[in-house]
């Protein structure tokens, strides 16, 4: 089987270094390169020429959606990197184009390169440049960012996985390159950032008031106001959050209109 080579286009790091760990593990992987915004694509690809295309939807400086409707070269087989919710991934059903979903797990994963790897065997150039089309025609209709409402997470601890509801969630905390979950009085470690994290859940639901914690607006039992207007929230379980000073402003605009 001849390698095939993949571009994997990601704003976040630590994304794109999950993904080209589980990139190596496919025998038939070849070069794999990286890119963090649609201009570094862009620029990337007149020199590279992937087969396969692990796109993000939501970047900054331009979405993935942008960044297709700028290609110029050989059409790759796409597989859609995104956060959006389940009723907005059915715009990918009626088309060969796959997608996966954050925080990636590796058999859904697993699956969708396959069957990428399978399209770029069958697929002519046309094929591909239609399905793209009608694909982001989709998409753009249906795929616009929603508010995430009841969100669940599925959290493997002792050899089984657990299902959390958001509403049972009182808040999180970045552990390294993971997510400390805490719910119904204990704390799971999740296989994603903070930050993949954060997409997944509703985002009227929860609120990030520091660089590595967020909380869930309704666990909040009252607000401590320190020196030099430094703030922290206290949560119903009586577990008090400090409040990063980058976040304060949103944290008063949300949470404390009523104080000047």
């Amino acid at each position: 089987m001849k390698p095939l080579a993949v571009m994997v286009v990601d704003d976040e790091p630590l994304a794109r270094r999950r993904v080209t760990r589980l990139l190596r593990q496919l025998p038939w992987v070849g070069v794999v390169e990286e890119a963090g915004n649609v201009a570094q694509t862009l620029e990337l690809l007149t020199r590279f020429e992937p087969a396969i295309l692990l796109l993000d939807i939501q970047m900054p400086g331009g979405s993935g959606f942008d960044l297709l409707a700028r290609w110029r070269g050989p059409p790759p087989v796409v597989v859609f990197v995104t956060a959006f919710d389940d009723q907005a991934c059915q715009a990918f059903d009626a088309s060969a184009t796959d997608y996966i979903t954050k925080p990636i797990e590796p058999g859904r994963f697993q699956l969708a390169l396959e069957r990428a790897r399978q399209a770029t065997q069958s697929q002519s150039s046309a094929q591909r440049i239609a399905e793209l089309e009608e694909v982001i025609a989709n998409l753009r209709r249906r795929a616009a960012p929603q508010p995430r409402v009841g969100a669940e997470l599925w959290i493997k601890t002792r050899g089984e996985y657990v299902r959390i509801m958001s509403a049972e969630v009182t808040h999180v905390r970045a552990e390294r390159n993971y997510a400390r979950v805490h719910a119904h009085g204990k704390a799971y470690l999740y296989n994603a950032s903070l930050s993949e994290l954060e997409r997944k859940l509703p985002a009227q639901e929860f609120i990030r008031v520091h660089r590595g914690a967020i909380v869930r607006i309704g666990a909040i039992s009252r607000l401590g106001v320190g020196a030099f207007s430094s703030l922290t929230v206290v949560l119903s379980n009586g577990v008090a959050v400090r409040v990063g000073r980058t976040y304060t402003a949103e944290v008063r605009a949300r949470l404390m209109q009523q104080l000047p």
